[in-house]
């Protein structure tokens, strides 16, 4: 790896921006990564002859798969480094992803999809770790906001390189390119140093293991869920935001599995005109990650947090009930703003919610808890769609978003602990 001096390592220096730049280009694959799925699951109901039940099956067993992953992956953040561990989980997700173009059977494409899984979220997790550790706390938000932008832009990707793919080269294809990343995983590891706050709270470890301290003080180093479950406050903490995790997540991928199909069957878009106003949805989304992380480092995480998800909930029963074919585009680019900015303040919030010695597991922990309940929200929507009650099951959506606000705005302070600092 790279021996870049401290200098060049702090906020001031050079090095945050290739961190930014690299983070922001595996995130965007990540989200890429996630979109090709979607868009080979007719061609895939096809050549692997599925019902519908196998094909939403792929979903859940990615979610799943990212729960996993992520939860690990932020152990192996603290345990291993940062870099190390991104660059590994982009290897992984590359390589699975990449695989899942020659697979011949149900049962193949869904062993690989979950290997691949297991990189997509570990990589989300440990990135932004990674990037709160390098960006001083005056813009960290701003920062990490348009980090999450990259996601977004994967979305944009993958609906371009689908287009363009499928058509003329068939499904397979559009999966090959995912091998593409590992070149960047490798420029990674070359370029970028692990941080100063890690490489700090890694040789505090290192040096109590070789001093021999008391087993209890060992052991708390060695096991970040001892820590986090020994400690009330911390314990508390990682619970309230497993809980605000898990209610974003439901809502998130139960609108994004549901949305398109609850346009086509309740508004009668024609499926080009959803296309279109996919293109503005996302680019919406993307406003609202960046602009939400630049007003949240000068009025608090907290309040900007609490006001996209309440603001979210708001906009779902507005949808439902008064949406037209004159202003459902309106409304649906308005909402993909608000439905953006939580996910621009994040990271950052979570992040200083934790002390750096856990920050990864804690952060990797409750996140993907979240995905856990995520991964039921299509098959909620699902059920109550069969039943001709879509409209209900979005209703369900603006209530997880409604407590993934509320929850924060009461019991989650901004700013306990500067990602920056080994504390």
């Amino acid at each position: 790896m790279n021996t870049t001096t401290a200098t060049q390592q702090q906020p001031g220096g050079k090095i945050w921006i290739a961190v930014f730049i690299f983070g922001f280009l595996v995130l965007m694959m990540d989200g890429a990564d996630l979109m090709f799925l979607s868009y080979s699951l007719t061609s895939l109901k096809k050549e692997f002859g599925l019902d519908s039940s196998q094909v939403g099956s792929l979903g859940t067993i990615t979610l799943v798969g990212m729960a996993i992953g992520g939860i690990y992956g932020g152990w192996a953040a603290d345990r291993f480094g940062r870099v190390k561990t991104v660059v590994w989980c982009t290897i992984i997700f590359s390589v699975g992803t990449a695989v899942l173009g020659a697979t011949q059977s149900y049962w193949q494409f869904a062993i690989f999809r979950f290997i691949a899984a297991l990189g997509l979220g570990a990589a989300y997790v440990t990135c932004n770790t990674l990037m709160a550790e390098y960006v001083p706390t005056k813009y960290r938000t701003t920062v990490l906001g348009t980090l999450q932008a990259g996601w977004s832009v994967g979305y944009l990707v993958a609906t371009l390189l689908a287009r363009a793919i499928i058509p003329v080269y068939g499904w397979r294809w559009l999966f090959y390119i995912a091998l593409i990343p590992v070149v960047l995983a490798f420029a990674m590891q070359w370029i970028v140093p692990e941080p100063q706050a890690w490489i700090a709270a890694n040789a505090k470890r290192l040096q109590q293991k070789a001093a021999g301290l008391a087993n209890q003080v060992v052991e708390k180093t060695e096991n970040a869920y001892k820590t986090i479950f020994s400690n009330p406050a911390v314990r508390t903490m990682f619970i309230l935001w497993c809980l605000t995790a898990g209610f974003l997540q439901f809502g998130y991928y139960g609108i994004a599995t549901w949305l398109p199909t609850y346009l086509e069957q309740e508004t009668g878009m024609a499926f080009k005109t959803m296309t279109e106003y996919m293109v503005g949805y996302y680019i919406a989304m993307i406003l609202g990650k960046i602009i939400a992380g630049w007003v949240a480092d000068r009025i608090g995480r907290r309040a900007v947090y609490a006001f996209g998800a309440i603001g979210a909930a708001v906009c779902i029963p507005l949808i439902v009930l008064y949406s037209t074919p004159a202003n459902i585009i309106y409304l649906m680019i308005a909402f993909g703003f608000v439905y953006g900015i939580p996910y621009g303040v994040n990271a950052t919030y979570m992040t200083e919610s934790f002390e750096t010695r856990i920050r990864g597991t804690a952060v990797g922990g409750a996140y993907n808890v979240g995905r856990v309940m995520a991964a039921a929200a299509p098959f909620v929507i699902g059920f109550l769609a069969d039943k001709g009650m879509i409209g209900v099951g979005f209703f369900v959506m603006g209530g997880a978003y409604f407590l993934c606000g509320l929850i924060p705005a009461l019991f989650i302070k901004d700013k306990l602990f500067d990602p920056q600092k080994s504390n």
